[in-house]
């Protein structure tokens, strides 16, 4: 589990989310990372964003984090040789305001990494629009139901685009996935 200059934003998460794992805390991958996760071939972000969802008594994170060569700086912690930062924005795990109770954990080997569930990533990247009129967002969107059609529940997203009065936004979203199809 060495960690370079040319690893992936993909793999870094899976070697990051176990090595917390095996000590003692549960990490789940979210923003614009478990974009590119989904949809490595239209979206590349610039950093890994975890929420910790549990953390045991005897949890070091500190010790698991430096052990793949991070140290903190600022807020966030970076490594000797690969240039993608680790962020830990505080919990709970939500996407506008709604609590997420359940993720998925993808298996690599003797790897694992806990993601957000496709749909609720899209609603993740797709809160950037509704909310600030970012359109890097809607195009995330997009790019994560196309290549996650068979995952994302598009009816779920447009309640919850409606529940947060933007339905006309959730129509450009529609207009969108439809002309990228």
């Amino acid at each position: 589990m060495t960690i370079t200059a040319s690893t992936s934003l993909r793999d870094v998460a899976f070697i990051v989310c176990t090595a917390l794992e095996r000590s003692g805390v549960t990490a789940v991958l979210t923003g614009g990372s478990a974009a590119t996760v989904y949809a490595p071939d239209a979206y590349q972000s610039a950093d890994l964003d975890f929420v910790v969802e549990f953390r045991a008594e005897d949890a070091d994170p500190v010790k698991a984090l430096t052990g793949l060569g991070y140290h903190l700086k600022g807020d966030h912690y970076v490594h000797a040789e690969n240039p993608l930062p680790l962020e830990f924005p505080k919990g709970p795990l939500a996407v506008g305001g709604d609590l997420i109770r359940e993720w998925e954990t993808f298996r690599d080997g003797d790897l694992l990494l806990h993601i957000i569930e496709p749909t609720d990533c899209c609603r993740d990247r797709l809160a950037g629009f509704l909310f600030w009129n970012d359109r890097g967002s809607l195009d995330q969107a997009v790019a994560v139901a196309r290549a996650q059609e068979h995952s994302v529940e598009i009816e779920t997203v447009r309640r919850w685009c409606e529940s947060k009065g933007h339905v006309e936004k959730f129509a450009e979203f529609a207009r969108a996935l439809s002309a990228a199809g």
